[in-house]
C-alpha cells in the first residue's frame, strides 16, 4: 500500500509556491494603487479627474458612481475631464408561447474620452458595455423595480470599468513623468 509522506509533499508545495512568487515578481507585476517610489501618484491623478454631466437618469447614476470612485475626498483643481455618452437597450431572453418575454437583459454602452484641461484633443478614449439581467413579472411595479436595479448594477459596472482604464492610463503617465530622462 502506498503511503503519503506529508513532509515531502509539504516541501514540494513550498517549493512550487516560491517558484510562483519569484516568477510573479520577474514578470513586472506591480500593484496599481500600491506604494511605489513616487508615492500614490495614480490615486492623486485620479482625484484630479472631473466628470462632466451625463444626460438622463442612467447618466446621473454613472456620474455619481464615477465621482464617488474618483474623488471620494474634496477634489483638488482638476487636471483632466472625462466625458461619457451612454446608450441603453433591452433584449428579451426567455419567451413564452404567447411571445411575451419573462426575462430580459438591460444593456448599457458607454463611450468615454479623457481630456486634459487646456489642451485640444482626447488623451484616451474607450467603449464599455454592461449587460444585466432582470425578470419580467406580472406586476408592473415589480418589473419596474427589477429594471431599475439592473440599471444601478450596470451604472456601477460601467463606472468600475472606466476608473480601471483611467487608472491604468494615468499610472503609465505618472511612470513616464517619474522616469529619469535618458541621455
Amino acid at each position: 500500500m502506498y503511503r503519503t509522506n506529508w513532509s515531502t509533499l509539504l516541501s514540494r508545495v513550498h517549493a512550487l509556491l516560491l517558484v510562483y512568487l519569484l516568477g510573479l515578481t520577474a514578470c513586472g507585476f506591480e500593484p496599481l494603487y500600491g506604494d511605489k517610489d513616487q508615492g500614490t501618484a495614480t490615486e492623486d491623478l485620479l482625484g484630479r479627474v472631473a466628470v462632466s454631466p451625463i444626460a438622463d437618469r442612467p447618466g446621473q447614476l454613472v456620474r455619481t458612481e464615477l465621482t464617488n470612485r474618483l474623488t471620494p475626498r474634496p477634489a483638488l483643481e482638476p487636471l483632466y475631464v472625462v466625458n461619457v455618452e451612454l446608450s441603453e437597450s433591452k433584449q428579451g431572453l426567455a419567451v413564452r408561447r404567447d411571445a411575451s418575454a419573462t426575462r430580459a437583459n438591460l444593456i448599457i454602452t458607454a463611450k468615454f474620452d479623457l481630456i486634459a484641461i487646456g489642451r485640444e484633443g482626447s488623451l484616451m478614449s474607450g467603449s464599455i458595455r454592461s449587460s444585466n439581467g432582470y425578470d419580467i413579472l406580472t406586476s408592473d411595479f415589480a418589473t419596474f423595480a427589477a429594471e431599475n436595479d439592473a440599471r444601478r448594477r450596470g451604472a456601477s459596472d460601467i463606472a468600475d470599468a472606466i476608473v480601471d482604464r483611467l487608472a491604468i492610463f494615468l499610472s503609465r503617465v505618472s511612470n513616464q513623468n517619474a522616469a529619469p530622462a535618458k541621455q
